[in-house]
């Protein structure tokens, strides 16, 4: 385990979560098995790569997360790919995480676990709590939770704290929490534990395509664009693969402190007290992941891109009414990352690109009803006529 702040250094301890030395974020640092195979590995889902997951687990907290699909494009370009994270248990690629920081947490004798969230991390932590059989209190910013999501915390019976700002009060509010008392399990990805349960996307495209010429992932704390990086650079360790995707941070512009600093080649984060963005999951000021998120864009030679709400909505109608797939706003921001960087020459059409959806429409259906539709309220006896007329272009 090594800190990224004060470079403090120690054999893997799974007790840990932030240096000792400095309160710094650690990076786990694992050296895989020599004779490492996928051709070797059984199951499916996030603990089939469970050689590749570091710490002791007495007893693993799943629900059959990970294996999710990887959808190729259809209507809009052949060589771009979707990992849908939306299919996982609570609906968003948190659950990756979650299996591996609730088990961790769990095999460390916790009996209660705490998450900040913008909402993702609170349906999956309140999930993955009430499957272990322990209790989860949810921190959110009041009044800016998608409905789905706050719902889903509800459901699975998380004890919600509401306060009064944005999701990095919030998360200011646990990390001192953890700090001072250390009675509670945190499952925030300042965790690394949770990361390691994320860059199984990574092993996941791999064994069904390769390599791709890039990834694109939607950035808000910026763990999972971390976490993916980090997946790619462990196969390439094995000898699995020779090369590491580009990865391409998105970012809404009501709420883009990494990428506004890396578009202007900057060492540090652009952070913002007031982030705002309908794309409520990356609604994110000051991402505590950006140390992370910046060591795994520059060092693949990748990018960072900055999208309006009006593209991730139109980018979100085109998933749905071009490809069958529907995805909350911050997923829909990679596709509307996707169109920008081939306008500005970033990615090339001919590149086999993946676009890493993080999370399920259903997540946020006021999002969802904001694209245009036609809604008629009709007498069932001119249903033909309404049908007919619509099908040969005209109305009556």
């Amino acid at each position: 385990m090594k800190c990224l702040n004060c470079g403090y250094e120690s054999e893997i301890d799974q007790n840990q979560i932030l240096c000792p030395k400095c309160g710094g974020l650690l990076e786990i640092i694992v050296e895989p098995p020599r004779d490492f195979s996928f051709k070797n590995l059984q199951g499916k889902g996030v603990w089939r790569y469970k050689d590749l997951i570091p710490g002791e687990y007495k007893t693993l907290v799943s629900i059959n997360e990970g294996g999710t699909p990887l959808i190729q494009s259809t209507n809009i370009n052949r060589n771009l790919y979707f990992k849908f994270e939306g299919l996982n248990p609570t609906g968003s690629f948190k659950d990756r995480g979650m299996t591996v920081a609730v088990s961790s947490a769990v095999s460390l004798n916790y009996r209660t676990v705490i998450a900040a969230s913008t909402g993702n991390t609170a349906a999956s932590a309140a999930a993955y709590a009430s499957r272990a059989g322990i209790k989860s209190f949810i921190v959110l910013p009041k009044g800016k939770v998608a409905i789905g999501k706050l719902a889903q915390s509800i459901l699975y019976g998380a004890i919600i704290l509401e306060v009064d700002g944005s999701f990095d009060v919030a998360m200011e509010a646990v990390m001192r929490l953890y700090r001072d008392l250390r009675i509670v399990y945190p499952l925030n990805s300042f965790n690394p534990w949770r990361l390691e349960g994320q860059k199984t996307i990574a092993f996941e495209i791999v064994e069904e395509i390769g390599v791709p010429e890039n990834v694109i992932v939607p950035v808000g704390n910026a763990g999972n664009i971390y976490a993916i990086w980090k997946g790619f650079n462990e196969l390439l360790k094995t000898g699995e693969i020779d090369k590491v995707p580009r990865m391409i941070g998105v970012q809404a512009e009501g709420a883009s402190p990494i990428a506004s600093a890396i578009i202007k080649g900057k060492d540090e984060p652009e952070f913002t007290d007031n982030p705002d963005t309908l794309a409520t999951a990356i609604r994110i000021g000051k991402p505590v992941n950006w140390k992370k998120a910046f060591k795994a864009i520059k060092s693949s030679n990748g990018s960072a891109i900055i999208v309006s709400d009006s593209e991730i909505l139109e980018s979100q109608k085109d998933l749905a009414r071009k490809e069958g797939i529907g995805a909350e706003p911050a997923s829909s921001a990679a596709l509307a990352g996707y169109y920008k960087a081939l306008n500005e020459g970033i990615v090339n059409k001919d590149e086999k690109t993946i676009s890493i959806l993080t999370g399920h429409s259903l997540k946020d259906p006021d999002s969802m009803a904001k694209a245009p539709s036609k809604r008629i309220l009709v007498n069932p006896y001119y249903i033909e006529k309404i049908i007919t007329g619509e099908i040969n272009g005209f109305n009556s």
